[in-house]
């Protein structure tokens, strides 16, 4: 990590001895110092936000385009149920792996060191993905994705709690949020990109997240925390989930998983919809119609992510937004249901970014506002990031079950729709966020 303060953002304290014997000195310096705290903290949510970009971008191009495509390539007859299985059994390695990444790095004292390996690890488990030519390594190859992305995710995610002040972190989150729309657009069109060539593809992402990890670390100086004290395994395991007997911490993971199960239960087939259910003008292709939703509805999340998250801060309303978004996404789930179109499945990806964009800053503010203690940051945002990827493990179950027997692609919708609205209901019972 570079010491030059020219190339670096250090966001910790400072204290340079300046004399306050005087009032205009004092208050000068002071208003000097807030405006420096400020610039530092900004540069740091760019880099946040590029950090997060970068994930998304792999998340969704891989999760979205390139492995669903590998795998109606090497198995065509079996793609649902197989990207089912690989998808499911793949988000366990996320589920397991993120809480222990952040218990780890809160143990160390440090986020450089997991967040700059995990993104190193996760360029060469593209790189391996990429090369494969059967279903078993393609599905070894995704777990290997799966978990040295956890690392990282969950050194990055602790970030924000970790130091950006709570009256700004509905902004930090908007900002981060970002990466979400972003990250999908350019995830999902290097994907689409680059479908007959999906090596490269996995190449280009993974060296994406390498670069936004390198910078962060490199770029956003972190301050020097004290190591936590070693912890015998025994008492590590019988302490790991201790935050969900938080009250508050405990329905913001259920409000979180259950929107999270509805919409990737829905747009992790998103390229099967459009091959076997939507009715595609001539000439598009699931694929390159997937290059033009995913803008859409990228679109419209940058802008319910900047707003939702400014106002939740201006008003200090969290859970309305929480609450109103998620209750929209699971609504627009109608829209395909009633006209299975090109034109109903535009406005879906619309309607759908714009709750899901909202969602997404406006809970991530929320959530680092219950989190039951400040010594445990990162161990605790693993725990919550289960909400994000262990519904992932069930969505892709639950989502080839529906199709086969439950009404087929319509079912799915219905399904999903549900369980948003759910999500959203489940945060009114929290009592410390408005």
């Amino acid at each position: 990590m570079s010491d030059q303060p020219s190339q670096t953002i250090d966001d910790s304290p400072r204290s340079d001895g300046a004399s306050t014997d005087r009032a205009g000195t004092g208050t000068g310096e002071a208003a000097r110092g807030s405006r420096a705290g400020q610039d530092r903290q900004g540069g740091l949510m760019a880099l946040l936000s590029l950090a997060n970009t970068s994930m998304f971008a792999l998340y969704l191009g891989v999760g979205s385009v390139l492995l669903p495509t590998q795998i109606a390539h090497l198995d065509p007859a079996h793609k649902v149920a197989v990207l089912g299985l690989v998808g499911g059994v793949s988000a366990l390695f996320a589920t397991v792996l993120n809480p222990v990444a952040g218990a780890l790095s809160d143990r160390t004292g440090r986020r450089g060191p997991w967040i700059v390996g995990g993104a190193l690890a996760s360029l060469a488990a593209m790189a391996f993905l990429g090369s494969v030519d059967t279903v078993l390594m393609a599905g070894i190859g995704w777990c290997l994705g799966q978990a040295t992305m956890s690392v990282y995710q969950a050194a990055t995610t602790a970030v924000v709690p970790d130091r950006i002040p709570a009256e700004r972190r509905g902004t930090a989150s908007a900002l981060v949020g970002l990466g979400l729309p972003v990250g999908g657009t350019v995830g999902v069109l290097v994907a689409s990109a680059t479908a007959g060539a999906p090596r490269t593809g996995y190449l280009v992402l993974g060296a994406i997240v390498a670069v936004a990890g390198l910078l962060l670390t490199t770029l956003g100086r972190e301050p020097r925390r004290a190591p936590k004290p070693s912890v015998p395994l025994r008492r590590q395991f019988a302490t790991f989930l201790q935050a969900l007997a938080n009250h508050d911490f405990r329905w913001a993971f259920i409000g979180r998983a259950l929107l999270v199960l509805g919409y990737f239960s829905v747009m992790g087939y998103q390229l099967y919809i459009l091959s076997d259910h939507v009715r595609l003008p001539a000439g598009l292709t699931p694929a390159a119609a997937i290059a033009v939703l995913t803008p859409v509805s990228m679109a419209a999340m940058i802008v319910s992510t900047l707003v939702g998250g400014v106002l939740s801060d201006r008003w200090n309303r969290r859970k309305l937004f929480v609450g109103a978004s998620a209750t929209l996404s699971g609504l627009v789930m109608v829209v395909p249901v009633v006209s299975p179109t090109w034109t109903g499945m535009l406005v879906f990806s619309a309607l759908n970014g714009l709750a899901f964009g909202c969602f997404v800053a406006v809970d991530t503010a929320l959530v680092t506002l219950v989190l039951p203690s400040s010594e445990d940051t990162a161990r605790d945002m693993g725990v919550l990031n289960i909400a994000g990827a262990g519904p992932q493990i069930v969505a892709p179950f639950v989502a080839s079950q529906v199709i086969a027997h439950l009404g087929g692609y319509n079912g799915l919708f219905v399904v999903g729709g549900v369980l948003s609205v759910l999500g959203g209901l489940a945060i009114a019972p929290i009592r410390t966020v408005r």
